[in-house]
């Protein structure tokens, strides 16, 4: 199959998307197409199957369903083991030879956190992302922590292909139903990620990263009240490697991590949201690997974090995931899954997790 005619299987919408977006999702498919691209994700715990038959997979998806009870574990033997290009694959060929959607039969056969784990790995990341801000939003109250997690750690392709997706899926932009769910500066920050505008380079300007660094100062501990826009500015819109510059040079001046001080100085949603952008620059596998940690530790575990993360990155980056969870906390992502979880849903999470 052509590389568009896998898109177009995948997700129809892509195709009618432009160019920009169309190009930023074929990034998706590339580590599969092309394993030796530059592209290519070398990171993740989930690669592609060796000898892949979609539809042998198809089949046996189909047949694990097929009469009395449910097949647990080919589901997952099958869905936990395929990238996200395999999985489009196996979508297309089951509706091919079945006539009907795979989420939809398996999301009438499973349950609980099983099933969102299983719907959420049929999707694309930006369609994946997209649905977990809008189910962040919808109904009564709001899942800031989601809002956060995504628009924090995706890159400037990334948010501008969900934002494309999110419209087409959904009808409003996603910068109205933000603009409608949040309030204050909280909402400004958002806005600001939202428009996709951060510098990509490599580009460090070591006077403007002295300048950067003594204006968010100023707007902070140097005076009574913040001026939060001032670190808006500098940390929505500036580049990674500017940022660390920037991070370098406060510490100079003010004898404080930027860290301790946005603590110190703002506090509830908009103290989350910039130390997540922070973190994010500093090292954005230590931030998922904290707040996979904070998902599971104590009392009760926040299955909408622990699902989000697992699926979203198990392609991309859980290998140093895993490795920043180890070295930060001394024991096992794995370990801390397997104490924490039960049954399929377990089982599923410790695949993606790919062992100790």
């Amino acid at each position: 199959m052509s590389m568009i005619g896998m898109l177009k299987a995948a997700f129809p919408l892509i195709i009618t998307l432009p160019c920009f977006y169309y190009f930023s999702a074929l990034q998706t498919f590339r580590s599969e197409l092309h394993p030796h691209s530059t592209m290519a994700a070398t990171r993740g715990t989930v690669t592609a199957a060796a000898g892949f038959d979609a539809e042998a997979d198809a089949q046996k998806l189909r047949g694990a369903m097929k009469g009395a009870g449910t097949d647990e574990a080919a589901i997952i033997d099958v869905l936990a083991h395929r990238t996200v290009a395999q999985r489009q694959r196996i979508k297309e060929t089951y509706k091919q030879t079945v006539g009907k959607e795979l989420a939809d039969d398996l999301s009438s056969e499973l349950s609980g956190n099983f099933r969102s784990v299983v719907l959420g790995l049929l999707m694309l990341p930006p369609v994946y992302d997209a649905y977990e801000l809008r189910n962040a939003m919808k109904g009564a109250g709001t899942e800031e922590a989601c809002l956060i997690d995504i628009l924090a750690s995706r890159t400037s392709d990334e948010i501008n292909t969900i934002n494309a997706v999110y419209k087409k899926e959904y009808g409003n932009t996603l910068e109205e139903d933000v603009s409608g769910d949040t309030s204050g500066m909280f909402k400004r920050v958002l806005v600001s990620l939202l428009t996709a505008g951060r510098d990509e380079s490599n580009k460090v300007d070591d006077a403007l990263a002295v300048q950067d660094a003594k204006d968010i100062y100023e707007a902070g501990e140097a005076r009574w009240g913040t001026d939060e826009v001032k670190f808006l500015t500098v940390l929505c819109v500036r580049n990674r490697n500017h940022l660390l510059k920037v991070f370098e040079e406060y510490k100079k001046i003010s004898g404080r991590d930027i860290e301790d001080s946005i603590k110190r100085e703002m506090s509830g949603t908009l103290e989350d949201v910039f130390l997540a952008i922070v973190k994010c620059m500093k090292n954005k596998q230590a931030f998922f690997a904290e707040r996979l940690y904070k998902s599971m530790k104590g009392l009760g575990t926040t299955d909408s974090v622990l699902i989000r993360i697992m699926v979203s990155r198990a392609e991309i980056d859980m290998v140093d995931i895993k490795a920043q969870f180890l070295k930060m906390y001394g024991k096992t992502l794995y370990s801390f899954i397997k104490g924490d979880t039960s049954g399929d849903y377990r089982k599923i999470l410790l695949e993606l997790c790919g062992g100790e």
